[in-house]
């Protein structure tokens, strides 16, 4: 109604001034003066009436978007200025769609995520706790002492465990910045290294190392070194005693490729697909019970944020391989 009363009051002030108008004209121009006004009072009132209808009719649609949350086409505008609107609004309501869509989407696989770190977490907690009571129970030293280390060991892991969430929530909200400065493989590849070497002693793994003589890339050294660090406990962990962890970084005009293989049992075909997801453990993840499926889904991640790949596969000669490549050229 407000619309038909600014019109109203629109046609009036029209006819006055076409009246103040006729008024003025000589007195043989004052019939065609009249006619001629008259008609364009007429047509521009049956113009405005259209256009406020079209106006209205979108201001309906708008309204069934924004309290029903239906796709609302207004295609039916045909009207030069209105249909303008008609489409940069049609423009904005499947914006507003994909991205509800897009945010549903973000909803759901965080609660995922959220119901994932809490059972990760209760599992080594839980354990702890049972712990405690048959801790006190101890008498001998010595085995007082074994328990002690383990209960420290499985809060170690948790601490990790946090920790390595935090990194890749920190990823995922664009906070991680990583930077593009010229880095030695061979340096990156000793501090991903150094941290393991004890756990590949232990594991009677041996670790071989071979890097080709200038090899360089632009990236991260830190990011870099710790996403290596993750592979290389991966296969450490997937890996018998007596086995060998390899590692070959070479460069070439196209690329610098860190290639990174076990002797393991190798990756299952149906594990391919979904080795680089978060909590996923596979088929075999009763061979490394300590590990908690996150440790990809980081490097990943941390190659991912300096524009680099990382691909996984099974060598020719057996065993998992994965292969880390920082392009030269980013296209």
């Amino acid at each position: 109604m407000g619309t038909y009363s600014t019109l109203v009051r629109q046609c009036a002030a029209l006819a006055a001034v076409l009246a103040l108008l006729v008024w003025a004209a000589p007195t043989e121009a004052k019939a065609w003066c009249a006619a001629a006004g008259a008609v364009g009072l007429a047509f521009f009132a049956a113009v405005s009436v259209w256009r406020h209808r079209q106006i209205r009719r979108l201001s309906a649609s708008i309204d069934e978007v924004l309290h029903d949350g239906r796709q609302v086409q207004f295609s039916k505008c045909r009207e030069g200025d209105v249909a303008v609107l008609a489409n940069e609004l049609e423009k904005m309501v499947a914006r507003l769609a994909r991205t509800t869509e897009q945010l549903q989407h973000e909803r759901n696989a965080l609660a995922d995520a959220l119901a994932d770190i809490s059972h990760q977490i209760r599992t080594p907690l839980t354990a702890a706790e049972l712990m405690l009571p048959a801790l006190e129970r101890i008498e001998d030293p010595d085995r007082r002492k074994r328990a002690i280390r383990d209960l420290e060991e499985m809060l170690e892991r948790v601490a990790w465990l946090v920790t390595t969430l935090l990194k890749i929530a920190k990823v995922d909200a664009g906070a991680i910045t990583a930077q593009a400065a010229e880095v030695d493989a061979g340096a990156v590849l000793s501090r991903a290294t150094a941290p393991l070497e004890v756990a590949f002693d232990l594991r009677d793994v041996a670790l071989a190392v071979d890097v080709a003589p200038g090899a360089r890339f632009k990236g991260d050294a830190m990011w870099t070194a710790e996403a290596l660090e993750n592979i290389l406990k991966n296969c450490m962990e997937h890996t018998p005693a007596g086995g060998a962890v390899r590692v070959h970084a070479a460069e070439n005009a196209l690329a610098t490729t860190f290639t990174i293989t076990d002797t393991g049992p190798g990756i299952a075909p149906d594990d391919l697909p979904r080795i680089f997801e978060r909590f996923y453990r596979g088929d075999d993840a009763a061979g490394a019970p300590e590990g908690f499926g996150i440790g990809l889904a980081l490097a990943q991640a941390l190659i991912s944020v300096q524009g680099g790949t990382l691909r996984a596969d099974n060598a020719p000669e057996g065993g998992a391989r994965f292969q880390v490549s920082f392009p030269k050229l980013i296209v």
